[in-house]
Parts: C-alpha cells; sequence; structure tokens
C-alpha cells in the first residue's frame, strides 16, 4: 500500500492510495464520494487487502471532496491549495477522472475497472455517459447517492440565499449556514449541489431523469446494502430502477448486500468478497 498523486489538467494534485501486488493486470478505481475517506469508509482497507490476496490491485482515489478540506499543491502555478467538499466544482468531475485513469494506464494495466461509492459512483455515471472509451473494461457503481434525498432538508430561504449568492458574483464566498445541515461550502458548490444537475442523475422515480445513465455504453455491476437510508424508499427497487434506465442492463450484475447500510456496516469483508468474485469472473 502506498500514497499515490495524479496530477488533474487545472494542475491540483489529487491523493490517492494504490494497494498493488506483484504481477497484477487488472485494477480497480474507486472514486471516492463527499467526505468518503478512510476515516468514515474503513471498508477500503477490506477492499484493497482482499483484492490483493486476489491477484488485483486497488486505487482509493480521492477527489476534491473527501474531506471538508484537503492540502494540496497546484503543479501549474506552484502555489498551495485547499480543496475539499467546501469549494468543489461538479464540472472537476471529467478531469479527476481522467487524472486516475491515466494514472493506470501509464502503469501498464491491461484491465482497468472504473468504480465510485456513494456521489463518487454519481460521478462516474456522469463521465461514462460522456465518455464511451475502451481502456475502460467494466463499471462498479456502489451505492449511489439520491441527492434529491440527501437535500431534501435545504429550505427555501436557504436556497434563495444560494442563488442571490451567486449572482451577486459572491459565489466564491462561504455559505452562512451549513449546506445540507453538515457541509459548510461555499455558495457556487452549493449551487452545484442544488441546481446544476450535472451529478443529480440517480432517482427514485422510475420517470426520474435518467439522462445521464442512458448514455452509458459499458458494462458493470451496481451494489447496495438493503438498509441504504440514502435511496428515500426501497434500496433494491432504487438501484434496479437505475439499472433498468442502463442500455447494458441485461448484461449488468445487481449485487445486494443484506442487513447493511450506506456504508456496509458488519458487511465489509463481505462487499470485499462479492468485489473480488466478480473481478475475478470478468478476468475469465
Amino acid at each position: 500500500m502506498k500514497e499515490i498523486g495524479v496530477q488533474t489538467k487545472r494542475g491540483v494534485i489529487l491523493n490517492g492510495v494504490l494497494f498493488d501486488t506483484p504481477g497484477a493486470d487488472t485494477v480497480v478505481i474507486n472514486i471516492t464520494g463527499i467526505h468518503g475517506n478512510f476515516y468514515s469508509n474503513p471498508f477500503y482497507y477490506n477492499f484493497g487487502d482482499t483484492l490483493n490476496a486476489n491477484g488485483i490491485d486497488f486505487i482509493y482515489a480521492q477527489t476534491n471532496d473527501a474531506f471538508g478540506q484537503i492540502k494540496t499543491i497546484n503543479m501549474i502555478t506552484g502555489k498551495t491549495e485547499i480543496i475539499g467538499s467546501w469549494n468543489e466544482r461538479f464540472a472537476y468531475t471529467d478531469e479527476d477522472i481522467e487524472a486516475y485513469l491515466d494514472y493506470a494506464e501509464r502503469a501498464g494495466y491491461r484491465r482497468i475497472i472504473l468504480a465510485g461509492h456513494s456521489l463518487g459512483a454519481n460521478k462516474v455515471i456522469y463521465y461514462l455517459s460522456r465518455h464511451h472509451e475502451e481502456r475502460i473494461a467494466h463499471f462498479i457503481l456502489l451505492s449511489p447517492a439520491n441527492l434529491d434525498y440527501m437535500m431534501s432538508g435545504v429550505t427555501e430561504s436557504e436556497k434563495a440565499i444560494i442563488r442571490r449568492q451567486v449572482a451577486s458574483g459572491r459565489g466564491g464566498q462561504l455559505l452562512p449556514f451549513p449546506f445540507m445541515g453538515w457541509v459548510d461550502c461555499i455558495a457556487d458548490t452549493a449551487y452545484d449541489w442544488q441546481f446544476s444537475g450535472l451529478l443529480n442523475n440517480v432517482h427514485t422515480d422510475r420517470n426520474g431523469d435518467f439522462s445521464q445513465a442512458e448514455q452509458i455504453t459499458h458494462t458493470g455491476a451496481l451494489l447496495i446494502g438493503t438498509y441504504d437510508n440514502f435511496t428515500d424508499g426501497n434500496p433494491s427497487a432504487f438501484l434496479t430502477n437505475l439499472n433498468n434506465h442502463l442500455a447494458t442492463a441485461k448484461e449488468n450484475k445487481l449485487i445486494f448486500i443484506e442487513k447493511t447500510g450506506h456504508t456496509y456496516q458488519m458487511k465489509h469483508q463481505e462487499v470485499a468478497d462479492q468485489l473480488a468474485a466478480l473481478v475475478k469472473e470478468w478476468q475469465r
């Protein structure tokens, strides 16, 4: 296990961790969700160790929001930057994922599997809807986030404050309240969450906006815990609904982890074992 840094086109270095094993020709890149770091999501250790035990490499791929604030460097400006959930822009998704894909390609992996957990899964959906590149063999969507449910507590007055700050040119300033009750962020970031629709691509309603999912041409797997409380309802139906909007639905695999939630409490190893079995099946 070793720390890696990948450079985005805008120059920012994103910090990840590579779990590697000698001779591996397959790597799973897992895009993290908001605050989805090793501390809040310790299952990443299970993922990495279990995949390594099966001859598969694993990259824990932090983007801009794995923590509230992350100190990094911009290789273009040479300056230190503070990134995080406080100032993330959803339009960074393409170049953030590409930075990890480029790293894996340079490392010589023959098979790259792109995974994402929570908001990271939404980012994978967004990316795959726009890029149909051959270097990605399959996808894995781990507990995609229902943004409508997550933002259901944002009041109309708070929405108005977000709009006013952005419209008046103060989008780069912190909001006077924690967005969704727990994210201290600038107005531009909150606007991306609330109004851009860029990552609001998974819904409980069968008639929701699945236009991004409908553009995906890759095959893969979708996984969720049956107690996931980020789905606003029936997690199994939520995941099935998403898959039904994929052109590759019949070829995809749905995995339901019984009696666990969004971060797989008490089932970390079961999820890791499922992932290892899935990737080995694809290798065959």
